[in-house]
Order: C-alpha cells, then structure tokens, then sequence
C-alpha cells in the first residue's frame, strides 16, 4: 500500500524530471575494465602509503639498535667521569645529566604520540 504522499509526487514529474530518470535507468556503459583497474591502483597506492611508514620506522629502529645498546653501555662510565669533575655551579652532575636526558626523551615521546 503506497501512500497518498508520495502518489502525488509521482503525479507532480516534469518533463525534466522524467528525461532525469530515463538518464540514470540506462545501461552503464561499457568501459573494458577501465573501471576496475582504476579502482585497483588507488588501492594499491593506500596500501602502499598505510605500510611505507611503519617499514620505515622499522627498518630505522633496527639499524639505530647497535649504536643505541653501545650507548646506553657508555652511559655509566660517562656519568661517572662527569661526577668525577669539580664543578661550583653543579654539585651533582650525574643527576643534573640524568634529568636533563629524561626530559628531553619526554618531549620527543610527547610529540611522537600527538602524531
């Protein structure tokens, strides 16, 4: 059962309504599967855009990971040759190096996670 509402909106067609309709009931028209390729390359291009960042990040972290362990190897000593210095201005040296290090590895972490 139709009702009354939209029985009086088919009544109501133009002329240009009806040619509109004649339009879009039409066949589509035959492309020899330009369509499909078309649609395939951009999804391939999303694909290789979503994974060309995390490879990178990948392949940075594994070549950073040698220098980064021999590092955090040195640090000890480092400090340890900074708290040997007799320096006025910074009685503690080790823990003035340690904070500083700790806040700036909390700056490059903050701005990591708000990308």
């Amino acid at each position: 059962m139709k009702s009354k509402i939209i029985n009086m909106a088919e009544r109501m067609k133009d002329e240009e309504d009806r040619r509109l309709e004649s339009l879009f009931a039409a066949e589509p028209i035959a492309d020899d599967g330009f369509s499909v390729a078309v649609v395939g390359k951009i999804q391939r291009r999303q694909w290789v855009r979503r994974l060309s960042l995390p490879v990178a990040i990948l392949a940075g972290g594994v070549m950073a990971a040698k220098p980064l362990f021999a590092l955090i190897v040195s640090l000890p000593a480092a400090l340890e040759n900074l708290a040997g210095l007799a320096l006025p201005f910074a009685p503690d040296a080790p823990l003035v190096l340690t904070a500083a290090t700790l806040v700036m590895v909390l700056v490059l972490v903050s701005r990591i996670l708000e990308e």
